[in-house]
Protein backbone atom coordinates (compact mmCIF):
# COMPACT_ATOMS: atom_id res chain seq x y z
CA UNK A 1 0.00 0.00 0.00
CA UNK A 2 1.22 3.49 -0.85
CA UNK A 3 2.60 5.67 1.94
CA UNK A 4 0.88 9.07 2.31
CA UNK A 5 1.10 12.20 4.42
CA UNK A 6 -2.02 14.32 4.94
CA UNK A 7 -2.00 18.14 5.12
CA UNK A 8 -5.26 19.70 6.36
CA UNK A 9 -6.77 21.69 9.21
CA UNK A 10 -10.55 22.44 9.38
CA UNK A 11 -13.57 20.17 9.60
CA UNK A 12 -13.95 20.29 5.81
CA UNK A 13 -10.77 18.21 5.50
CA UNK A 14 -11.73 15.45 7.96
CA UNK A 15 -13.72 13.25 5.53
CA UNK A 16 -10.78 13.34 3.09
CA UNK A 17 -8.41 12.19 5.85
CA UNK A 18 -10.70 9.25 6.51
CA UNK A 19 -10.86 8.50 2.79
CA UNK A 20 -7.08 8.64 2.47
CA UNK A 21 -6.72 6.11 5.28
CA UNK A 22 -8.86 3.70 3.23
CA UNK A 23 -6.65 3.83 0.12
CA UNK A 24 -3.16 4.42 1.54
CA UNK A 25 -1.07 4.05 4.67
CA UNK A 26 -1.20 7.45 6.37
CA UNK A 27 2.19 7.82 8.02
CA UNK A 28 1.70 11.33 9.40
CA UNK A 29 -0.68 14.31 9.48
CA UNK A 30 0.32 17.97 9.19
CA UNK A 31 -2.05 20.71 10.36
CA UNK A 32 -2.05 24.29 11.58
CA UNK A 33 -1.04 25.06 15.19
CA UNK A 34 -3.70 25.10 17.92
CA UNK A 35 -5.32 28.54 18.14
CA UNK A 36 -7.47 30.46 20.65
CA UNK A 37 -11.19 30.03 19.96
CA UNK A 38 -14.56 30.71 21.55
CA UNK A 39 -15.50 33.35 24.11
CA UNK A 40 -12.87 32.12 26.54
CA UNK A 41 -10.21 32.04 23.82
CA UNK A 42 -9.11 28.60 24.98
CA UNK A 43 -6.35 27.03 22.90
CA UNK A 44 -8.21 24.75 20.48
CA UNK A 45 -6.80 22.09 18.14
CA UNK A 46 -7.83 21.97 14.47
CA UNK A 47 -10.55 19.44 13.62
CA UNK A 48 -8.05 17.40 11.60
CA UNK A 49 -5.75 17.06 14.61
CA UNK A 50 -8.65 15.81 16.72
CA UNK A 51 -9.55 13.21 14.10
CA UNK A 52 -5.93 12.17 13.49
CA UNK A 53 -5.31 11.72 17.20
CA UNK A 54 -8.44 9.58 17.51
CA UNK A 55 -7.09 7.41 14.68
CA UNK A 56 -3.73 7.09 16.41
CA UNK A 57 -1.87 8.99 13.69
CA UNK A 58 1.20 11.13 14.46
CA UNK A 59 0.53 14.87 14.07
CA UNK A 60 2.96 17.71 13.42
CA UNK A 61 1.99 21.40 13.55
CA UNK A 62 4.76 23.57 12.08
CA UNK A 63 4.57 27.33 12.41
CA UNK A 64 6.36 27.80 9.08
CA UNK A 65 7.12 25.71 6.00
CA UNK A 66 9.94 27.88 4.69
CA UNK A 67 12.97 26.85 6.76
CA UNK A 68 13.56 23.55 4.98
CA UNK A 69 12.83 21.54 8.11
CA UNK A 70 9.37 20.38 7.02
CA UNK A 71 10.67 19.34 3.59
CA UNK A 72 13.49 17.35 5.20
CA UNK A 73 11.04 15.72 7.63
CA UNK A 74 8.68 14.88 4.75
CA UNK A 75 11.48 13.18 2.82
CA UNK A 76 12.23 11.09 5.90
CA UNK A 77 8.66 9.79 5.83
CA UNK A 78 9.37 8.16 2.44
CA UNK A 79 5.90 9.20 1.32
CA UNK A 80 4.64 8.33 -2.13
CA UNK A 81 2.21 11.25 -2.06
CA UNK A 82 0.93 14.05 0.16
CA UNK A 83 -2.79 14.82 0.09
CA UNK A 84 -3.55 18.48 0.83
CA UNK A 85 -7.08 19.58 1.80
CA UNK A 86 -7.75 23.07 3.17
CA UNK A 87 -4.39 23.14 4.93
CA UNK A 88 -4.28 26.95 4.97
CA UNK A 89 -0.84 27.69 3.52
CA UNK A 90 0.80 27.56 0.11
CA UNK A 91 3.42 24.81 0.07
CA UNK A 92 6.92 25.84 -1.08
CA UNK A 93 8.77 23.97 -3.82
CA UNK A 94 10.92 21.82 -1.51
CA UNK A 95 7.80 20.55 0.27
CA UNK A 96 5.97 19.95 -3.01
CA UNK A 97 8.87 17.86 -4.30
CA UNK A 98 9.45 15.82 -1.13
CA UNK A 99 6.91 13.01 -1.77
CA UNK A 100 7.82 10.64 -4.61
CA UNK A 101 4.73 11.60 -6.66
CA UNK A 102 4.34 15.13 -5.35
CA UNK A 103 1.33 16.68 -3.61
CA UNK A 104 -2.33 16.27 -4.60
CA UNK A 105 -4.94 18.83 -3.59
CA UNK A 106 -8.70 18.57 -3.14
CA UNK A 107 -10.08 22.01 -4.02
CA UNK A 108 -13.72 22.97 -3.42
CA UNK A 109 -14.52 24.43 -6.84
CA UNK A 110 -14.52 23.49 -10.50
CA UNK A 111 -11.11 24.90 -11.36
CA UNK A 112 -10.01 27.21 -12.85
CA UNK A 113 -13.03 29.00 -11.37
CA UNK A 114 -12.69 30.21 -7.78
CA UNK A 115 -9.01 29.81 -7.08
CA UNK A 116 -8.21 30.91 -3.54
CA UNK A 117 -9.09 30.57 0.12
CA UNK A 118 -12.92 30.80 0.07
CA UNK A 119 -14.28 29.09 -3.06
CA UNK A 120 -17.47 27.81 -1.44
CA UNK A 121 -18.56 31.20 -0.11
CA UNK A 122 -17.87 33.13 -3.30
CA UNK A 123 -19.61 30.56 -5.52
CA UNK A 124 -22.76 31.03 -3.45
CA UNK A 125 -22.44 34.82 -3.19
CA UNK A 126 -22.07 35.12 -6.96
CA UNK A 127 -25.16 33.02 -7.59
CA UNK A 128 -23.45 30.10 -9.31
CA UNK A 129 -25.88 27.30 -10.27
CA UNK A 130 -23.24 24.62 -9.71
CA UNK A 131 -19.85 23.98 -8.19
CA UNK A 132 -17.90 20.88 -7.21
CA UNK A 133 -14.48 19.55 -6.28
CA UNK A 134 -11.31 19.30 -8.32
CA UNK A 135 -8.30 17.08 -7.73
CA UNK A 136 -5.01 18.50 -8.97
CA UNK A 137 -1.27 18.13 -8.61
CA UNK A 138 -0.05 21.15 -6.68
CA UNK A 139 2.49 23.61 -8.02
CA UNK A 140 3.79 26.79 -6.40
CA UNK A 141 0.86 28.94 -7.58
CA UNK A 142 -2.50 29.59 -5.94
CA UNK A 143 -4.54 26.60 -7.16
CA UNK A 144 -2.89 26.72 -10.59
CA UNK A 145 -1.64 23.12 -10.91
CA UNK A 146 -2.75 20.58 -13.52
CA UNK A 147 -6.01 18.77 -12.75
CA UNK A 148 -7.04 15.16 -13.16
CA UNK A 149 -10.56 14.85 -11.68
CA UNK A 150 -13.61 17.11 -11.45
CA UNK A 151 -16.91 16.24 -9.78
CA UNK A 152 -19.78 18.71 -10.21
CA UNK A 153 -22.87 19.27 -8.06
CA UNK A 154 -25.75 21.79 -8.30
CA UNK A 155 -26.08 24.57 -5.72
CA UNK A 156 -29.57 24.87 -4.28
CA UNK A 157 -31.19 28.33 -4.64
CA UNK A 158 -31.49 28.65 -0.85
CA UNK A 159 -28.46 26.56 0.17
CA UNK A 160 -26.01 28.28 2.50
CA UNK A 161 -22.24 28.12 2.21
CA UNK A 162 -22.16 26.05 5.39
CA UNK A 163 -24.60 23.50 4.01
CA UNK A 164 -22.78 23.36 0.68
CA UNK A 165 -19.45 22.96 2.46
CA UNK A 166 -20.68 19.84 4.23
CA UNK A 167 -21.77 18.32 0.93
CA UNK A 168 -18.52 19.20 -0.81
CA UNK A 169 -16.49 17.70 2.04
CA UNK A 170 -18.21 14.38 1.40
CA UNK A 171 -17.89 14.79 -2.37
CA UNK A 172 -14.17 15.48 -1.99
CA UNK A 173 -13.68 12.38 0.14
CA UNK A 174 -15.49 10.26 -2.43
CA UNK A 175 -13.24 11.70 -5.14
CA UNK A 176 -10.16 10.76 -3.10
CA UNK A 177 -11.37 7.17 -2.85
CA UNK A 178 -12.11 6.99 -6.57
CA UNK A 179 -9.22 8.93 -8.07
CA UNK A 180 -6.18 8.89 -5.79
CA UNK A 181 -5.46 5.17 -6.40
CA UNK A 182 -5.53 5.92 -10.14
CA UNK A 183 -3.13 8.81 -9.66
CA UNK A 184 -0.77 6.60 -7.68
CA UNK A 185 -0.92 3.99 -10.43
CA UNK A 186 -0.08 6.57 -13.11
CA UNK A 187 -3.49 6.02 -14.70
CA UNK A 188 -4.65 9.65 -14.90
CA UNK A 189 -4.02 12.46 -17.36
CA UNK A 190 -2.80 15.74 -15.87
CA UNK A 191 -4.52 18.56 -17.73
CA UNK A 192 -3.19 22.15 -17.53
CA UNK A 193 -5.71 24.74 -16.42
CA UNK A 194 -6.88 27.50 -18.75
CA UNK A 195 -5.71 30.59 -16.89
CA UNK A 196 -7.83 32.84 -19.11
CA UNK A 197 -10.96 31.34 -17.53
CA UNK A 198 -9.74 31.69 -13.95
CA UNK A 199 -11.67 33.55 -11.26
CA UNK A 200 -10.63 34.20 -7.68
CA UNK A 201 -12.09 33.47 -4.24
CA UNK A 202 -10.17 35.74 -1.86
CA UNK A 203 -9.90 35.31 1.89
CA UNK A 204 -12.90 36.66 3.77
CA UNK A 205 -12.95 39.42 6.36
CA UNK A 206 -15.75 40.57 8.66
CA UNK A 207 -16.48 43.57 6.45
CA UNK A 208 -17.37 41.24 3.57
CA UNK A 209 -20.56 40.40 5.43
CA UNK A 210 -22.05 43.89 5.09
CA UNK A 211 -25.19 43.87 2.95
CA UNK A 212 -25.37 46.24 -0.01
CA UNK A 213 -29.07 46.98 -0.34
CA UNK A 214 -28.56 48.65 -3.74
CA UNK A 215 -27.97 45.19 -5.20
CA UNK A 216 -30.91 43.28 -6.75
CA UNK A 217 -32.99 41.15 -4.40
CA UNK A 218 -31.55 37.87 -5.67
CA UNK A 219 -28.00 39.14 -5.17
CA UNK A 220 -28.82 40.21 -1.59
CA UNK A 221 -30.29 36.78 -0.89
CA UNK A 222 -27.22 35.06 -2.38
CA UNK A 223 -24.98 37.27 -0.25
CA UNK A 224 -26.81 36.35 2.96
CA UNK A 225 -26.66 32.60 2.32
CA UNK A 226 -23.07 32.82 1.08
CA UNK A 227 -21.90 34.55 4.24
CA UNK A 228 -23.46 31.84 6.44
CA UNK A 229 -22.00 30.77 8.80
CA UNK A 230 -18.98 33.10 8.59
CA UNK A 231 -18.51 36.03 8.63
CA UNK A 232 -22.28 36.39 8.62
CA UNK A 233 -24.36 38.92 6.69
CA UNK A 234 -25.13 42.12 8.57
CA UNK A 235 -26.64 45.56 8.29
CA UNK A 236 -27.09 48.61 10.54
CA UNK A 237 -30.23 50.03 12.10
CA UNK A 238 -30.52 52.79 14.69
CA UNK A 239 -26.79 52.73 15.28
CA UNK A 240 -26.60 48.99 15.96
CA UNK A 241 -25.50 45.97 13.94
CA UNK A 242 -28.15 43.45 12.95
CA UNK A 243 -27.11 40.04 11.68
CA UNK A 244 -29.33 38.81 8.86
CA UNK A 245 -29.36 35.02 9.12
CA UNK A 246 -31.91 34.08 6.44
CA UNK A 247 -33.84 35.82 3.69
CA UNK A 248 -36.40 35.04 1.02
CA UNK A 249 -36.73 36.75 -2.34
CA UNK A 250 -40.20 38.25 -2.76
CA UNK A 251 -41.47 38.44 -6.31
CA UNK A 252 -42.97 41.61 -7.67
CA UNK A 253 -41.67 45.13 -8.13
CA UNK A 254 -41.50 47.58 -5.22
CA UNK A 255 -41.04 50.88 -7.00
CA UNK A 256 -40.73 54.16 -5.14
CA UNK A 257 -38.82 52.98 -2.07
CA UNK A 258 -35.08 53.45 -1.75
CA UNK A 259 -32.77 50.44 -1.22
CA UNK A 260 -32.77 49.38 2.43
CA UNK A 261 -36.18 50.87 3.16
CA UNK A 262 -38.39 48.71 5.38
CA UNK A 263 -41.58 48.25 3.39
CA UNK A 264 -43.46 46.01 5.83
CA UNK A 265 -42.82 45.28 9.50
CA UNK A 266 -45.70 43.50 11.21
CA UNK A 267 -46.67 40.20 12.83
CA UNK A 268 -46.43 38.41 9.47
CA UNK A 269 -43.04 39.52 8.12
CA UNK A 270 -40.34 42.15 7.60
CA UNK A 271 -39.91 43.18 3.98
CA UNK A 272 -36.98 45.31 2.76
CA UNK A 273 -36.51 47.09 -0.57
CA UNK A 274 -33.48 46.21 -2.68
CA UNK A 275 -32.03 47.61 -5.88
CA UNK A 276 -33.79 47.30 -9.24
CA UNK A 277 -37.17 47.50 -7.50
CA UNK A 278 -36.97 44.09 -5.84
CA UNK A 279 -37.34 43.14 -2.19
CA UNK A 280 -36.43 40.44 0.32
CA UNK A 281 -38.13 39.15 3.43
CA UNK A 282 -35.89 38.97 6.48
CA UNK A 283 -36.82 35.51 7.73
CA UNK A 284 -34.38 35.38 10.63
CA UNK A 285 -32.23 38.02 12.33
CA UNK A 286 -30.05 38.46 15.39
CA UNK A 287 -29.47 41.71 17.25
CA UNK A 288 -26.24 42.51 19.09
CA UNK A 289 -25.95 40.32 22.19
CA UNK A 290 -29.36 38.72 21.60
CA UNK A 291 -30.67 35.35 20.45
CA UNK A 292 -31.72 34.70 16.86
CA UNK A 293 -35.38 35.45 16.19
CA UNK A 294 -37.85 35.46 13.30
CA UNK A 295 -38.23 38.72 11.44
CA UNK A 296 -41.87 39.01 12.51
CA UNK A 297 -40.84 38.67 16.17
CA UNK A 298 -38.35 41.50 15.64
CA UNK A 299 -41.17 43.70 14.31
CA UNK A 300 -43.58 42.77 17.09
CA UNK A 301 -40.94 43.76 19.64
CA UNK A 302 -40.72 47.15 17.89
CA UNK A 303 -37.08 46.59 16.98
CA UNK A 304 -37.91 47.55 13.40
CA UNK A 305 -40.76 49.54 11.86
CA UNK A 306 -42.10 50.37 8.43
CA UNK A 307 -40.18 53.33 7.04
CA UNK A 308 -36.90 52.48 8.78
CA UNK A 309 -33.79 52.53 6.57
CA UNK A 310 -31.41 49.60 6.91
CA UNK A 311 -27.74 50.20 6.29
CA UNK A 312 -27.97 53.90 7.10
Amino acid sequence: MARAVFFGSPAFAVPSLDALAEVAEVVAVVCQPDRPAGRGLALTPPAVKVRATARGLPVVQPTTLRTGEVAAWLREQRADVALVVAYGRILPRDVLDAPRLGCVNVHASLLPKYRGAAPITWAVVRGEPETGVTLMKLDEGMDTGPTFARVATPIGPDETAGELGERLATLGADAVRAWLPRYLAGAVTLEPQDGARATTAPLLGKDDGRIDWTRPARAVHDHVRGMSPWPGASTRLRGKTVKVLATRVVEGSREGAGPGAVLVADKSRVLVACGAGGSVELSRVQLEGKRAIAGAEWAMGRGVAEGDALGA
